[in-house]
């Protein structure tokens, strides 16, 4: 069928690399890590599973350049303490079935976790539910080399790729935003400096992996909050982005400021930034990769006919599914069917997925079955344990 060679045709990257296919799985927060940074035998067997149901790559996220500004303490940590055999064999794992598995590097800014660091991030802020100190100029001319040295190290442990994390408000995110940005150097005020470390980032990364490796990143569409990084300004560092050596533009958006709604948790139809991507499509020659609300074979089929993207960013859907593509190659009745929540706290959802993912890894999801009460109540317990651990390895 014409339809399917779109969905299931390869990809060239500008680096040379071939995605085997049109569908990634784009980067969540699967707080699989062992509270010290490390991956885990769940974490292990949840990418090999996503592999063999036929993604042509996965992302990771996401993972951190060090273990002093994470998001949650079940992510991982490249640096010298980490445990290099696990990691290995989570590379290998994730290359099952002719598939990739790429890292997203971050660090989390002023939204770090506070039980587990000080946040820092381009300004000081005191806001009800966030509150963290304002970085030095020599802390935000070192943050280039973390993400090179991480990325480097990434690359030499097997992983196929990396995508450099500048969205949903974490710390390149933050300098991008004059919400979270107010700065009066030369990484602030003017879009040219507010954009300055985001492409720094990249040229290091690229020095530091050679030319043939995959640097992606993700980019919000917008930041979806009042006076923040709005559409036309993210369009202006498209444009920016397409001088570079960047070989994949991963489109978001949201941020997880304390309050703001996720665009994820939204009850919409269709791919949410779908049309940011179109008018990206006009300021850039990268391959475009959309994430976020698509929910059906049609929608992702839709969005490559009509040029709207490249690739087709799935999270939640293969949550819910994690043989989805290998469903959508031979059968055509085989839509996920997503759960309805009525009311859901804030966070309370992404706690219901994340526990999803966890009964994957521990091959149980054919069985497991939560209400969104007990799944945040497990999430929120996780976090409190591994955050003790966290302490005793990286605050001592």
């Amino acid at each position: 069928m014409k339809e399917e060679s779109t969905l299931f045709a390869p990809l060239p990257l500008p680096c040379g690399v071939v995605l085997k296919n049109r569908m990634i799985k784009s980067a969540m927060s699967d707080s699989l890590g062992d509270g010290c940074g490390n991956p885990t035998d769940e974490q292990i067997r949840l990418y090999e599973r996503w592999a063999k149901g036929g993604v042509a790559a996965s992302i990771i996220g996401e993972v951190q350049c060090s273990p002093h500004f994470a998001e949650k303490p079940g992510n991982l940590v490249l640096g010298k303490d980490m445990d290099v055999s696990l990691f290995k064999r989570l590379a290998e794992a994730g290359r099952s079935n002719a598939s990739m598995l790429w890292l997203q590097l971050g660090n989390a800014g002023a939204m770090s976790y506070p039980p587990t660091s000080t946040p820092k991030g381009p300004s000081a802020l005191d806001l009800p539910g966030l509150s963290c100190e304002a970085m030095s100029l020599k802390e935000v001319q070192e943050v280039p080399a973390e993400y090179a040295r991480a990325a480097e190290q990434a690359k030499s442990l097997g992983f196929g790729g990396v995508e450099i994390h500048a969205a949903h408000g974490f710390l390149l995110s933050q300098f991008l935003s004059p919400l979270f940005n107010h700065r009066v150097d030369g990484y602030g005020g003017s879009l040219t400096n507010r954009m300055r470390i985001v492409l720094e980032v990249v040229d290091v990364v690229r020095k530091a992996v050679g030319p043939e490796f995959p640097v992606a990143i993700k980019l919000n569409s917008s930041d979806q909050l009042e006076g923040g990084f709005a559409n036309e300004e993210a369009l202006e560092v498209v444009a920016e982005l397409d001088a570079s050596s960047i070989d994949l533009i991963d489109i978001s958006g949201g941020t997880y400021f304390p309050g703001a709604k996720s665009a994820s948790d939204s009850a919409g139809k269709g791919p949410y930034f779908a049309q940011f991507a179109e008018q990206a499509r006009h300021r850039t020659n990268k391959p475009l990769m959309l994430t976020g609300g698509f929910k059906t074979k049609d929608q992702a089929l839709e969005a490559l006919d009509q040029r709207k993207t490249d690739v087709v960013g799935l999270a939640r859907a293969l949550v819910i599914d994690p043989d989805l593509p290998n469903h959508w190659k031979s059968t055509e009745n085989s839509d996920p069917v997503f759960p309805r929540f009525e009311n859901p706290p804030e966070g309370g959802i992404t706690a219901w997925y994340s526990m999803k993912l966890t009964a994957i890894g521990e091959k149980r999801d054919q069985t497991w079955s939560s209400d969104l009460e007990t799944a945040i109540q497990d999430y929120d317990r996780r976090d409190k344990e591994r955050a003790k651990l966290w302490n005793e390895k990286f605050r001592t």
